[in-house]
């Protein structure tokens, strides 16, 4: 009796950390050169190099499988970085042997600085495959290689297994949610100011500005140091608060030019500071800018 009293407690213990529904994570959503090499022997551990073949055959973590951005984020028509077909992914998952049930850390490289974002990108479209323990690597391989740390010049071939994870649809959202959520939820540019105040603009977003009524939290100038490699996660932490508000309950949609920039601050809000219903405009400024029916401000 007196072992069942404390099973029933530790139990209930258990249920108060943890609520009915939320699993823990096996994996910080952001790793170390250092954890990783300690984790490499971890069968259930997969590394995603996600540069160039070339590349990748150049030196590559040891046992990293090879999975180009380009592929998990191919793009459609005009728009850039939208998401592949479901029916894609999961064979190009299946045929790398990666599950639901995998720690996934995404490597690629960190200069130039947009491709820190590649990245995150990557992440977001593998937790969207319905993979929960997905991390990026700080600093990314072009850390890894400046410590001096083991490259293996041998292509994995991993043994394929069929994926049957459950994808997340409701990460991911087009412009007609977007607009009707416009004085509901949470809007938030990730953009650099100029470019939130309509000073500044890339070609193929068809207008200036952002859109109405949100919020600006950059993403290149706040996330990183010169280094490339992330900052305290406390004080990230605090910048999303005091952008987003400290109700993480609340309705968030984080928004870029193309839904590629946007995702690097989905991974740590959604992943590590506890937002509970956040998403990714994907399409984003490329996409809004171009109905001129939609509303933008300078």
């Amino acid at each position: 009796m007196k072992h069942l009293t404390s099973g029933l407690f530790l139990l209930a213990l258990c249920t108060f950390i943890i609520p009915p529904g939320v699993m823990a994570r096996g994996i910080e959503p952001v790793v170390s050169t250092a954890w990783l090499e300690q984790n490499l022997g971890d069968k259930n551990l997969v590394v995603v190099d996600i540069r160039k073949v070339e590349e990748y055959q150049a030196g590559h973590i040891p046992g990293a499988v090879n999975i180009f951005y380009n592929i998990l984020a191919p793009g459609k028509g005009e728009m850039k970085n939208e998401l592949p077909a479901d029916d894609d992914l999961a064979d190009v998952l299946s045929s790398n042997g990666i599950g639901a049930d995998s720690l996934v850390v995404v490597a690629g490289i960190n200069d130039p600085p947009a491709d820190r974002f590649s990245m995150t990108r990557a992440a977001m479209t593998f937790a969207y495959a319905g993979i929960r323990n997905v991390a990026v690597l700080d600093g990314g391989t072009t850390l890894w290689a400046a410590e001096g740390k083991k490259v293996s010049t041998e292509a994995v071939k991993p043994l394929a297994r069929d994926y049957k994870g459950t994808f997340n649809k409701g990460l991911f959202v087009d412009k007609s949610y977007v607009a009707s959520t416009i004085g509901k939820a949470i809007l938030v540019d990730t953009r650099e100011p100029d470019f939130f105040g309509g000073a500044k603009k890339v070609d193929f977003v068809a207008r200036a500005g952002h859109i109405k009524g949100a919020v600006n939290l950059p993403a290149g100038s706040l996330l990183f140091t010169k280094e490339g490699t992330y900052k305290p996660m406390a004080d990230l932490k605090a910048l999303a608060g005091k952008a987003a508000g400290g109700d993480t309950g609340k309705e968030v949609i984080l928004y870029c030019d193309t839904g590629k920039v946007a995702t690097s601050w989905w991974l740590l809000m959604a992943q590590a500071f506890g937002y509970t219903d956040i998403k990714v405009y994907d399409g984003s400024s490329q996409d809004w800018a171009k109905d001129a029916s939609l509303p933008m401000e300078p």
